[in-house]
């Protein structure tokens, strides 16, 4: 679940690891063959080092650091066979979850994830964070911390980390949004602090259409290892994933779909620039293309949303004629997309996904238009994940980080 990026890494060492860095190594090793069990299995120390050739001294020493940082526990008691000893079973801990967050334009969400990556529970709050400051969000999103936490404790699980999503550019490692023109942040520092109370491991930041894709790719076939996820909001984001990995380029930065130019000299856009495909595929440009002033005017964005399905339901031009034209804008972006990564499936996610019977014909048509190479081979599809989807994304990544390096919580 751990995600890199495809800039060029330093050449490894060839000098032999020290005997802290084999036993990491090792406690690595034998988390991911507890962890890869088939749903139900529950292995002995025994199936462990059998699996991970390992000596079953060596096993049984891992295997206690492991029951002690909470990850693991043993369950039950089998046999092996008619004759011999039971065993324990080694299974991931089910009380030890890490809590996932969204921050979006109109919402922020909260939820929790547990280590085999399921999701087991997920708010979700509306409000208007454009039109806020963002210590008031990083406030309401710390009370929704705080009521997810008391849930989970409610429940018997332990939050182990955290990991936020929020619409925009950022630099994880600073816990900074550089860029989220549809919220009117720049350079903006959250204080993860507030966030979760005394965590295991730290608390990760995230783009929210990375996070998305990240949790897509937990749904693709094996062979569908590589493809782009489209976020569809307000803004239109994108995850780029490549052989199974998420892409982000050297400064994390790549996919940002919505921002790629198909109208010079069209719409301004939030950005800054001009004629990006978010100022006509946006949901924000969908609404106004599909309503009168007079329609609209008093009514909350949920309300215009609900205008907004039943016309295309009742089959109004008007509405028809707004999702067609994003459509055509959304293929003439992933015409050139699509030859510059060399991929050819899409998943859609966000109101895109909501959209997919009026808008994929014209997706599909573009593309036939720009890119008839493309486009016949081309794979669209809609994600089921729903608003949930870049939380448990950003949540189930730091979950791999926990198993590919659990010697962190080894006290």
């Amino acid at each position: 679940m751990r995600t890199t990026t495809a800039e060029t890494q330093p050449a490894a060492s060839t000098a032999p690891g020290n005997v802290g860095d084999v036993r990491k190594a090792n406690l690595a090793r034998v988390l991911a063959v507890i962890a890869g069990a088939a749903s139900g299995q529950r292995l002995s120390r025994a199936d462990v080092a059998a699996r991970s050739k390992l000596t079953k001294a060596s096993v049984s020493s891992l295997v206690a650091d492991l029951l002690e940082t909470g990850l693991v526990i043993e369950i039950g008691v089998h046999r092996d066979g008619e004759r011999g000893r039971p065993s324990v079973g080694l299974v991931l801990n089910p009380a030890r979850c890490v809590i996932g967050m969204e921050i979006n334009i109109d919402y922020i969400s909260a939820g929790l994830v547990d280590l085999s990556g399921k999701l087991l529970d997920h708010r979700i709050v509306a409000r208007a964070n454009g039109t806020a400051t963002t210590e008031r969000v990083m406030a309401a999103l710390g009370e929704l911390s705080a009521e997810m936490q008391q849930a989970a404790t409610a429940q018997g699980l332990e939050i182990l980390g955290g990991a936020l999503a929020v619409p925009g550019l950022v630099d994880e490692e600073k816990f900074m949004v550089l860029q989220a023109p549809n919220l009117g942040w720049a350079d903006q520092v959250l204080d993860a602090a507030k966030l979760l109370a005394e965590p295991k491991t730290r608390v990760r930041l995230f783009n929210e259409a990375n996070a998305s894709a990240l949790a897509q790719l937990q749904l693709m076939e094996p062979g569908q290892r590589d493809f782009l996820f489209v976020s569809g909001e307000v803004g239109i984001g994108g995850g780029v994933v490549i052989d199974a990995q998420l892409f982000t380029g050297p400064q994390g930065h790549a996919g940002e779909l919505g921002h790629v130019v198909i109208q010079p000299g069209g719409n301004p856009c939030s950005c800054g620039g001009q004629g990006c495909l978010e100022t006509v595929a946006g949901q924000e440009a969908i609404l106004a293309a599909a309503e009168s002033a007079d329609s609209a005017h008093g009514l909350s964005r949920q309300q215009r949303i609900g205008n907004f399905y039943r016309a295309l339901e009742g089959g109004e031009e008007k509405a028809l004629r707004a999702v067609a034209e994003a459509g055509t804008a959304v293929g003439i972006a992933l015409a050139s997309t699509l030859r510059l990564f060399n991929i050819s499936t899409v998943v859609f996610g966000g109101h895109f996904a909501a959209l997919e019977r009026w808008l994929l014909p014209a997706v599909h048509e573009a593309l036939q238009a720009h890119a008839p190479g493309i486009a016949s081979e081309a794979k669209l599809a809609c994600s089921p994940l729903g608003q949930a989807g870049a939380l448990a994304g950003a949540a189930r990544s730091v979950v791999g980080d926990l198993l590919e390096a659990p010697h962190q919580l080894v006290a």
